[in-house]
């Protein structure tokens, strides 16, 4: 076992021992590590990583494990190199900024999820679906009305879950019928995606410029235009290819539970105190988020002891599938948050991160800045989120901190924000629809309207770069 890892050892600081030799700032000695071994090794465990990431759904192994696997690796290689260079510690102080960051990320995130659950435990979402269900609309209003409260509730809620509760509801109405199905759930891809660009609650992307403090929480608005022309337009031309058919309206009824609206307050309340601790106080947001954690942590105490008294008094239980009884705990919450999805973020960032420590963000940020211009490698960074997931791209970005103004900080917000709707692959609300209407709503299906969803893309460009002109 010991000449194991012995070798492991050796073959690892063989890889990190640099082309070069000498020493220097942090940055010139970055970009020299490029033509290493370790930084070639590291691309390509990041490649591969993202590989297996793409092949989640043929292979079954969750997106999170080969992305933390890939990322442990590379901080091996960036630790043993500048360790060759006789900077250990350059290595070290590097990685604490990647857990920083995050950490942040992460309780945000979690306080988010959270909340998201135990609104959706108690019925608000199902209580809108079957609202909109029974209703009786024709198909035309049905794609209307999902889109623009998908385009409005994004804001809030992510887009993930957004996009989950307006499809259910185009699934429901409009089950057997195929072309409508797809139309809506692009419709509503395209609507979640839009929505979550101008708001640093609707979109991990725009969360980071926010908690980066590139962009403060009442600038998000100025791209509120663009966002919606980014919408609008694409739903327009998708709208003629719907009739006014009216399918009979469903029965089903589903009603909020107790202390449903005021969990809906508390998260209102959550969004307004992380808004205060970043605008007024200058702590990071997620300290904010965490202060809301304990108001949801003290309602749950009393819903808890209240629906145990209700039961006792009469007689009552609130029965489970298995007949036991079961009451509103805020811990089962916090356990189905989507820890694959927390862990990936990890995965990402500490592989982002680590690359960058020898020298590539650099490069490419020289590259796509100096040598297209900030305008076109903005738009450029929207559409290979499209392929790449917009989470790494928006890191790379922020990683490479590129001298651009604010109009360009916005832009690069709206693109990589709505950049994932050009495939349905693009964005997480994307995926989840596929899974949700599996068969009906796929990759193809979505890849037929993207000459119409790339006008959009397009429109809303040029709409920012007319409306806040001032600010490029």
């Amino acid at each position: 076992m010991r000449k194991a890892s012995a070798l492991f050892f050796c073959f690892f600081s063989l890889l990190a021992t640099p082309a070069f030799a000498g020493g220097g700032g942090g940055e010139g000695i970055a970009m020299e590590l490029a033509d290493s071994m370790a930084g070639y090794l590291s691309i390509a465990l990041f490649a591969l990583a993202y590989f297996l990431v793409f092949l989640e759904d043929k292979i079954h192994l969750r997106k999170s494990k080969p992305v933390v696997l890939a990322a442990g690796i590379i901080w091996i290689l960036v630790a043993l190199t500048y360790a060759g260079l006789g900077r250990p510690d350059y290595a070290e102080e590097a990685i604490r900024e990647n857990f920083l960051e995050y950490a942040e990320l992460f309780l945000f995130l979690l306080v988010a999820m959270t909340y998201i659950n135990a609104m959706d435990e108690r019925n608000v979402f199902q209580s809108l679906r079957s609202y909109l269900v029974g209703r009786g609309f024709t198909l035309k209003k049905v794609f209307w009305i999902t889109g623009v409260l998908a385009f409005c509730m994004s804001p809030i809620a992510d887009n993930l879950t957004t996009a989950l509760v307006m499809g259910a509801v185009v699934m429901a109405v409009a089950a057997g019928n195929k072309p409508f199905v797809v139309v809506g759930c692009i419709n509503i891809v395209v609507a979640a995606n839009a929505g979550g660009a101008f708001s640093p609650f609707g979109d991990i992307t725009t969360l980071m410029v926010w908690q980066k403090g590139k962009v403060q929480f009442s600038e998000f608005f100025a791209i509120f235009l663009p966002s919606l022309v980014n919408w609008l337009v694409p739903a327009v031309i998708m709208s003629f290819s719907i009739g006014n058919l009216r399918p009979e309206a469903a029965k089903e009824k589903t009603v909020m539970k107790m202390g449903a609206k005021r969990i809906m307050f508390l998260f209102a309340l959550t969004i307004a105190t992380a808004v205060t601790f970043h605008n007024y106080l200058r702590l990071p947001p997620a300290a904010g988020m965490m202060l809301g954690f304990g108001y949801l942590g003290f309602f749950s105490y009393y819903l808890k002891r209240k629906e145990q008294r209700d039961h006792d008094v009469d007689d009552n239980p609130l029965a489970a599938p298995n007949g036991q009884r079961t009451h509103f705990d805020l811990f089962r919450k916090i356990a189905k948050a989507e820890w694959d999805t927390l862990l990936f973020f990890y995965g990402v960032i500490l592989c982002v991160g680590g690359i960058s420590q020898f020298g590539y963000m650099a490069k490419l940020s020289e590259f796509m800045y100096n040598d297209l211009g900030p305008t076109w490698a903005n738009t450029l960074v929207g559409v290979v989120s499209a392929v790449l997931d917009n989470i790494p791209v928006m890191f790379a970005v922020l990683n490479m901190n590129p001298e651009m103004s604010h109009g360009q900080w916005l832009l690069v917000t709206l693109t990589a924000g709505v950049g994932g709707s050009l495939l349905s692959i693009g964005s997480a609300a994307g995926v989840a629809l596929m899974g949700s209407a599996r068969g009906v709503y796929t990759f193809f299906s979505h890849l037929r309207w993207t000459p119409a969803i790339a006008l959009g893309y397009a429109a809303g460009i040029a709409v920012h770069l007319i409306v806040n002109y001032k600010l490029m």
